[in-house]
């Protein structure tokens, strides 16, 4: 196990192992970082959906993936890399989430389609065993993450204001979605508000973080 001692006065082991398995659905741009930072925080498993394989234009983006992980499934690949530099279970479903399969314990959503969003929601709204859910958007500079307890009426609300179709949703040029800091960051909110989840920390419903302009806003 890997020695977390640098850590263990901001989160605990048994802090930690309280998680079990987390639900990352989506192991892209968002998920790559979102999978190590977790997995280096010491949580102790991680299950990976995504149905993609790995092509060239991931990689800028995509820090677990290697030249060699061209043409694989991203899920085996994730896995592969992630038990190099973690501890945690890795377990890989090489599937798109379609609202079938059964979500129990944390979510995080980092999908790139607002409509697959939508699948995700259906699923766990006022789904007793999923305890927390978090949801990040991102376009080229600028990223969105929405925490809540999805069984929580006031958050549901709030959050269900936040939705809309992908044919709603603006389509950002092919040069422009998206840049490796800008995933880099959300990786790391992401883990800061598992960790506050974890610890009984007040996490925020909503972080909007402009990197262009250097703008941080949460609420």
């Amino acid at each position: 196990m890997a020695n977390l001692s640098r850590q263990i006065g901001i989160i605990s082991l048994e802090q930690l192992e309280s998680a079990k398995i987390i639900n990352l659905i989506g192991v892209g741009g968002i998920g790559c970082p979102t999978a190590l930072a977790l997995g280096d925080m010491g949580i102790p498993g991680l299950r990976l959906f995504d149905d993609d394989i790995v092509e060239d234009h991931n990689r800028p983006t995509q820090i677990l993936y290697r030249r060699t992980d061209l043409g694989r499934p991203k899920v085996e690949a994730a896995k592969e890399v992630l038990e190099m530099f973690t501890d945690a279970q890795i377990v890989p479903v090489q599937s798109r989430f379609d609202g079938t399969q059964d979500l129990e314990g944390i979510v995080v959503s980092a999908v790139d389609k607002m409509d697959q969003r939508m699948v995700i929601w259906k699923k766990i709204r006022y789904n007793i065993n999923v305890p927390l859910y978090v949801e990040a958007r991102m376009g080229a500079e600028v990223l969105r993450i929405y925490s809540l307890n999805p069984t929580d009426p006031e958050a549901v609300e709030r959050y269900e204001k936040t939705l809309y179709t992908s044919e709603k949703a603006i389509q950002q040029r092919c040069t422009e979605k998206s840049i490796i800091y800008t995933v880099l960051v959300a990786g790391g909110f992401i883990g800061g508000q598992v960790k506050k989840f974890l610890v009984g920390e007040q996490f925020y419903f909503e972080i909007i973080m402009d990197l262009k302009n250097m703008i941080l806003m949460v609420e």
